[in-house]
């Protein structure tokens, strides 16, 4: 046990997925001075779209300014879910039946093909279809969430059912919230693992990843282009840009169209397997409906909880969120206050102005970012399908692409707006669950 705290002094400030992980490959120290394709960012978009152009038959390089892997891939929840956030009508009102039905498809298609994917390949990342619960934190909430799951079902094929209150613990071990919705086909993974696997096969079709090698520079030469890195300049045809979180002013077009906001994670020490079991009965994992909001799941062994999500207006070290994550936990699960943690780590995710994932051409540099929270499936097919535009293949096309990728006035990279934004809405969830609470 740590304390009232729960973060002890030997508490990791590393994700607790890069433990028990074999030693990383042994990568290359220096770039290439010329390949067909230079990626920069090496997560799951880099990757993917590496693997594809590689077995295309382009010579590929990966540029990090980290360790490869270093990013919001090895350092998320591990939860895998559809997507796409705007509703239906919401993006039909905004594009047309047609465009919107092709955006929201995305998300289910995401979905299905990263478990296709995994199949395929073989890769051994603990991916599980295991559901999804989302819970309500008022009854208000509740209803809403009920009524579009009988929406989703009827007018967009997803598999979805509510969960009453009276039934909620069959589904997890708390009485904090007030019912919710399963989503049987949403997933789970081991990220880190995943991100292995990703990497390997990346490096057996033949692509080249350096990381500690930052990009600084990049100009246009000709019909092709040049990359200023800390390690010499590097020669390309076709880049592709692959950042999300961490988009610098390297590009400053995309820098002006992503959000970078942390998310923070705790994970406890291994709990008895039947107190784990009785928190998740279903082995699903869970998210639910404040606006900042809480992710968790026990880890694929089933000994631990990992638990995730905002805990302050701005952002802030992890021995401070640590603690008050652990706080928010033990609100939901009071089962645990009597046991500890041993990781606390952030990573960076990426908002959009709207809300979506966004892809394209810009500059003649190709871009994929923007997952807002949800990118495991998403980073990874809309990697895969930027991979497929870059050889040319008219399957690399998406809904995404030609959507308007807005930005705001003032805005250009630092989320100034961001802490009284979240201050606001902590305040507001904090007090409408307090309300809930009341009426009880």
């Amino acid at each position: 046990m740590a304390g009232n705290s729960g973060v002890g002094p030997d508490c990791k400030d590393y994700s607790f997925w890069v433990d028990g992980l074999p030693s990383a490959p042994e990568l290359p120290n220096e770039p290439l001075h010329t390949v067909d394709v230079a990626i920069i960012g090496s997560g799951y978009t880099g990757l993917h779209a590496a693997i594809e152009t590689a077995r295309g038959g382009c010579k590929t390089m990966v540029l990090d300014a980290q360790d490869a892997g270093w990013g919001c891939s090895t350092r998320n929840g591990g939860q895998i879910s559809t997507s796409v956030k705007p509703s239906l009508q919401k993006l039909t009102a905004k594009y047309g039946a047609a465009r919107a039905r092709g955006i929201r498809k995305e998300g289910e298609t995401a979905l299905e093909w990263i478990g296709d994917f995994i199949a395929r390949e073989g890769l051994a990342c603990d991916f599980k279809r295991n559901g999804r619960f989302h819970a309500a934190h008022t009854p208000h909430h509740y209803e809403k969430i009920a009524r579009d799951a009988e929406t989703l079902t009827r007018t967009e094929g997803i598999e979805a059912f509510a969960v009453p209150r009276a039934d909620q613990r069959n589904e997890v071990g708390t009485d904090a919230y007030h019912g919710g919705v399963v989503f049987p086909r949403h997933a789970s993974i081991d990220p880190a693992k995943y991100y292995r696997g990703l990497l390997s096969l990346a490096l057996s079709a033949g692509v080249h990843v350096v990381g500690h090698c930052p990009v600084t520079k990049l100009s246009r030469d000709g019909q092709g282009f040049v990359l200023s890195t800390s390690k010499g300049p590097v020669r390309t045809r076709e880049v592709v840009v692959a950042t999300n979180g961490y988009t610098t002013e390297l590009t400053p077009w995309l820098r002006r169209r992503v959000i970078p906001i942390g998310s923070y994670v705790i994970a406890t020490e291994a709990l008895p397997k039947n107190l784990v079991a009785e928190l998740f009965p279903t082995g699903r994992i869970a998210s639910d409906t404040r606006k900042v909001v809480y992710y968790y799941r026990a880890s694929p062994d089933g000994r631990r909880v990992l638990f995730g999500g905002r805990v302050s207006a701005n952002e802030t070290d992890t021995t401070i969120s640590g603690p008050r994550l652990f706080a928010d936990m033990c609100q939901i699960f009071p089962q645990l206050a009597s046991y500890g943690v041993t990781h606390s780590w952030m990573g960076r995710v990426a908002y959009t102005f709207d809300e979506l994932a966004h892809t394209g051409l810009h500059d003649g540099i190709h871009y994929a970012m923007g997952y807002c929270g949800s990118g495991v499936s998403m980073a990874s097919y809309l990697g895969n399908k930027l991979g497929q535009k870059v050889l040319g293949r008219a399957e690399g096309i998406t809904a995404f692409d030609g959507l308007p990728n807005p930005t705001r006035p003032l805005y250009y990279g630092n989320p100034w707006f961001l802490p009284a934004t979240v201050a606001w809405y902590r305040r507001r969830d904090r007090l409408q669950t307090e309300r809930a609470a009341a009426a009880l």
